[in-house]
């Protein structure tokens, strides 16, 4: 419980500095001037890693119902909410910018990674969870439900690490990177952590 509660203040910390981020990046493209076009790097983060996180809120949810084990059911919504207040940001930068939230370019274009995006039974980018994973995690229940969700989520985080550190390489809008490492870092800290939690259920991480 304890490594939850430190995942959990790593991921407060994050959000109060969210609204502080938001206003940043108001003020250095809030003129027009300078403001990232519809293929850059900077668009392209923000399109998908929304995508990417609303998965991952529908994840959580889902596990938190059908689980009683405190630590897990807190991990769970502690992920939900940093990563809805997080795809929030990241939509209000579209609108801040002028841009479609959508995009006919496939998923990671902006990455050189478009072909790679099968969209394969609604896995449009890396670790994201495919339907059928999706609708199976929603009839399980107890710890098989938790040790299937611990896996999609170590998966799911480890496509998001990928996504993020695309984009503080590319990315031109310095707090837009800044948040990007710190998605690496916290969601490194949360595959450790469920590491842990999958070895306590006699499980491991896919291959």
């Amino acid at each position: 419980m304890r490594h939850v509660g430190l995942v959990a203040g790593a991921a407060a910390a994050l959000l109060v500095a969210a609204g502080a981020i938001t206003y940043s990046v108001a003020e250095e493209h809030g003129s027009g001037d300078g403001t990232p076009s519809a293929d850059s790097a900077d668009a392209g983060f923000a399109r998908d890693m929304a995508v990417h996180h609303q998965q991952a809120v529908e994840m959580s949810y889902i596990v938190r119902d059908r689980t009683k084990d405190p630590e897990l059911r807190r991990l769970a919504y502690d992920i939900a909410q940093t990563q809805a207040n997080q795809r929030g940001m990241l939509l209000g930068w579209l609108d801040l910018w002028g841009l479609p939230k959508v995009s006919s370019d496939a998923p990671m274009t902006w990455m050189g990674m478009g072909d790679m995006a099968s969209g394969k039974d609604g896995a449009l980018m890396p670790g994201m969870a495919t339907n059928t994973e999706m609708t199976k995690l929603g009839t399980l229940g107890g710890k098989q439900a938790e040790i299937f969700y611990l896996q999609l989520m170590t998966d799911h985080h480890k496509g998001g690490i990928h996504m993020a550190e695309g984009c503080v390489a590319k990315c031109a809008v310095g707090v837009e990177k800044r948040l990007a490492q710190g998605m690496v870092d916290s969601q490194q800290s949360e595959i450790d952590l469920m590491a842990g939690m999958l070895k306590e259920r006699g499980a491991t991480a896919r291959p």
